[in-house]
């Protein structure tokens, strides 16, 4: 039997028992996971959302924004695309974070969804990918491992919208929710999107439309939005599929993943950033890969220290992804990084990102409890303590050729 999980954009099918790898039995992974993960707690529940994922923090670390499906009412279809959520997390007396508060739905009902990120300066505002209306992704390019068994589409409707949040900043809603905004328009689906330290500049991905039906694979591209002179620049324009860009602490750098083998496993990259003499990055400098596998890497995220990133993997079978770190020395060939794995579940674990602080770790995992006719735990937040201190306390472990 074949089943169909979907961790933020991506459809992934799998097949076998109830835990990933058939005939896997539970793990007890709150042990095997420390020291690096503790006090693990589920953020989101089968109750509320048949499915939710892809996270990200508040500059502040009190608000998440993410995307999920609601659970249905009685009687009625759920919806066939993600919404996009923000919701305050809830602490106790001692600063320990507990849950969330009832979160807050900020798109159009009907409308596609993706890629959500917080303003660093301007409280409030967030951007996501968004449709805004119903996508027609019958004919819509998208992006699919050979075997089919995970995809995600590029619907041409999908715009970098922003919207601002009256909630978070202590107002009330008057009326009608404001409907986002569309930050710049252009040809193709446009999303993966986030801002700048500064707010300045926005990194996203944009599908060349015409380039993809040309050679019959997705063409996706990394670009900077300059939001003080509207000009757009191409950053990482490497043949296949680019994206999912995200800056790193300290702005010099980018992260990002490819399928420019071709192969339809993503590989992971970085690239130090090429700036003009007003200060804008109008190029990379030089790029160097992070992982080079015969295995799917994607959505890498850095810790806040620039020293190392967290992505999702499919290292130990297409079964059962994993969050696995790697040191981020580009001095050294990529053979020669240390990469550790990070959770260790039966389920799925992916889409992994870190508090502003450092100090939490939050991803999409498929560890929760049962839900009435499931087979499997669904796709839900999780959140954790993070202590890396003995990430890589272990040998190095080398890239499979």
């Amino acid at each position: 039997m074949r089943h169909v999980f979907v961790f933020g954009s991506v459809v992934m099918l799998t097949s076998g028992g109830c835990l990933g790898q058939p005939g896997a039995e539970p793990l007890d992974w709150k042990t095997l996971e420390a020291p690096v993960l503790t006090d693990h707690v589920q953020l989101t529940d089968r109750g509320r959302f048949l499915k939710a994922g892809e996270a990200y923090f508040s500059p502040d670390g009190e608000w998440i924004i993410f995307q999920a499906v609601l659970a249905p009412d009685a009687g009625e279809s759920a919806s066939k695309h993600y919404s996009m959520f923000v919701a305050r997390l809830v602490r106790d007396s001692g600063g320990a974070i507990t849950g969330l508060e009832t979160p807050i739905e900020i798109s159009p009902r009907g409308s596609a969804n993706t890629c959500g990120w917080f303003h660093p300066t301007e409280r409030g505002l967030v951007m996501f990918g968004s449709t805004l209306v119903e996508p027609d992704t019958i004919d819509a390019p998208g992006y699919e491992r050979r075997g089919g068994r995970y995809k995600w589409a590029f619907p041409s409707e999908m715009e970098v919208t922003t919207v601002r949040v009256p909630e978070m900043l202590g107002e009330p809603v008057a009326g009608r929710r404001a409907i986002p905004t569309v930050l710049f328009e252009r040809a193709g689906y446009d999303a993966e999107g986030s801002w700048s330290a500064d707010g300045r500049f926005v990194i996203y991905a944009h599908v060349d439309e015409a380039m993809t039906k040309l050679i019959g694979r997705p063409e996706a591209d990394i670009w900077i939005f300059d939001t003080r002179t509207k000009e757009h620049y191409p950053l990482v324009t490497a043949p296949g599929y680019d994206g999912g860009p995200f800056f790193s602490p300290d702005g010099t750098w980018i992260c990002y993943r490819s399928d420019r083998r071709g192969d339809d496993l993503l590989q992971l990259y970085v690239a130090e950033l090429a700036f003009d003499a007003d200060g804008v990055p109008v190029a990379i400098k030089t790029e160097h890969p992070m992982t080079a596998n015969r295995y799917v890497n994607w959505a890498p995220f850095w810790h806040p220290s620039g020293a190392f990133m967290v992505y999702g993997t499919s290292e130990l079978g297409h079964f059962n992804y994993e969050v696995f770190a790697v040191e981020a020395d580009t001095t050294r060939p990529v053979g020669e990084l240390r990469r550790v794995r990070v959770t260790k579940s039966n389920g799925a674990d992916v889409l992994p990102v870190f508090s502003p602080d450092g100090t939490h770790m939050m991803w999409t995992g498929q560890r929760g409890p049962l839900g009435e006719g499931d087979t499997r735990p669904t796709s839900q937040l999780w959140i954790a303590r993070f202590d890396g201190r003995t990430l890589f306390a272990e040998r190095p472990i080398k890239a499979s050729p």
